[in-house]
């Protein structure tokens, strides 16, 4: 169930109909408004076919892409491919992504997240983010 505050909105920008798809490098799913996922599908589909990683991409975002509505009561139907590939178990986590939601089991969530905090690496800044002030 989506919480109530992004309902709303979503009904202004997208009359609540989202898309659905995997995420190549996580257990998670990534949730869309309809008119982001568009574009990002344009931009997909516009990748060279012969190159091997621009072909698994378009197979996996694509391919799993599934259509759906938010109820009035901010549910939204999950098929059991994207239930099972994301692990999703009873409690779940939502988490904002700016234009896109992520959706995590709670569990898996947990670990990934401290995973990432132990990481003290921190491993190659783009370079349009070694110049952000936070």
């Amino acid at each position: 169930m989506l919480p109530a505050r992004y309902r709303e909105r979503l009904v202004e920008i997208c009359d609540s109909q989202l898309v659905i798809t995997i995420d190549t490098e996580q257990p998670c799913l990534l949730i869309y408004p309809l008119n982001e996922w568009e574009s990002i599908e344009e931009k997909i589909e516009s990748l060279p076919s012969f190159n091997p990683v621009a072909r698994r991409i378009q197979r996996l975002l694509i391919g799993h892409a599934t259509d759906v509505e938010v109820d009035n009561n901010g549910r939204m139907l999950l098929s059991n491919p994207l239930r099972e590939y994301a692990q999703l178990g009873k409690k779940v986590v939502l988490i904002g992504q700016g234009k896109k939601f992520e959706l995590w089991d709670e569990v898996v969530w947990g670990q990934r997240m401290e995973e990432w905090l132990a990481d003290k690496t921190g491993g190659d800044l783009p370079e349009a983010l070694a110049e952000l002030t936070l």
